[in-house]
């Protein structure tokens, strides 16, 4: 099953994509209603569609295909790691620390685009993204989602989404150096689309080893920049899930991405590897296609940079331990 959200006129619609054709869920449901429910109540749904009430995808917008509760982006690509770091860090390394466990951090999910959208940047001089797969968190009947092992964690798994990590490398690099971030480096942009593919649909992928073996290609302006296959990754989707709900919880519509694959799987790497902006950073007027083995594609034109207020430098202060005295204000009576 293929679930998406779309843009019909003026009607937002949710439902199903069958074949080249999009179907509204049965009951007026909602996304995020169906990801709660979970997989077997999707495809008891799925039963019950109406194909009288289809209309072809190439007559409405597609939107994101959810709107996430959170985004987890995870750094699961040991060859990215080896290339992005130098272009990063200046020191092409993988740290001991990385095999330790499937690191993470949160991005915005106030700012997810959809395929097709014209993406605004800030003002960089190092626009960058990110190829990878996300998987999509759904309900699991009598699972809180909390300390979860890997073969729980598998079954909260709803399925998957391609996902474009927008990155301002030039920003990034500033704010890893007071080792904290990324933050604005990261959170002006997310693509994720151009719909969510249920975990069965993509079980005849799987290796031996329980990896995703599908290809994933990074286009820009029409050229490939770089391919991978997903089982190259450190650790399965269900140890990333188990891991995000490690101590903590995971919910319906929550999004957890893979991480950069290898191979070109960003500009970033390659800068790191070539020593040289190589390929140029990405300016206005760019197109990215990326193209995952099963999921889908998504695409994107680079929008222009938007001016933001000027950020103040920390002030120096004198590091008192005493409050001085005060002016008494109005306020303050």
């Amino acid at each position: 099953m293929r679930i998406a959200r779309w843009v019909d006129g003026a009607d937002v619609g949710e439902g199903f994509v069958v074949g080249e054709s999009v179907i509204p869920f049965p009951d007026g449901l909602r996304v995020a209603e169906v990801l709660a429910q979970g997989l077997a109540a999707a495809a008891a749904l799925y039963e019950r569609r109406d194909p009288s009430a289809a209309r072809p995808v190439s007559d409405v917008r597609l939107l994101a295909p959810l709107a996430p509760a959170s985004i987890r982006d995870f750094v699961a690509f040991e060859e990215h790691v080896e290339g992005v770091s130098a272009s990063v860090d200046g020191k092409s390394e993988v740290v001991p620390e990385w095999y330790e466990a499937p690191t993470f951090y949160f991005t915005n999910p106030h700012t997810v685009r959809a395929t097709g959208d014209v993406v605004a940047i800030p003002e960089t001089q190092r626009l960058d993204i990110e190829l990878e797969l996300a998987a999509v968190i759904g309900g699991v009947p009598g699972s809180d989602g909390e300390n979860l092992d890997a073969t729980g964690a598998a079954t909260h798994i709803f399925g998957y989404t391609v996902m474009n990590d927008w990155s301002a490398r030039d920003l990034q690099s500033r704010e890893m150096k007071v080792r904290l971030g990324p933050a604005k480096g990261k959170d002006f942009a997310m693509t994720l689309g151009p719909w969510v593919v249920t975990a069965d649909e993509l079980e005849g992928y799987l290796d031996a080893d329980g990896f995703l073996a599908v290809r994933a290609e990074l286009f820009v302006n029409g050229e490939l920049i770089g391919a991978d296959l997903v089982s190259n990754m450190g650790w399965p989707f269900p140890e990333l899930v188990m891991y995000a709900a490690r101590n903590s919880v995971v919910v319906p519509g929550d999004v957890l991405g893979s991480g950069t694959v290898g191979n070109g799987g960003c500009l970033g790497e390659l800068w790191g590897r070539r020593g040289a902006l190589d390929p140029r950073p990405l300016e206005p007027g760019d197109e990215v296609r990326m193209v995952i083995e099963g999921v889908g594609e998504i695409v994107n034109v680079v929008g222009e940079r938007v001016a933001a207020p000027p950020v103040p430098r920390a002030r120096e202060r004198p590091r008192a331990r005493h409050r001085p005295d005060l002016a008494r204000s109005p306020l303050g009576r």
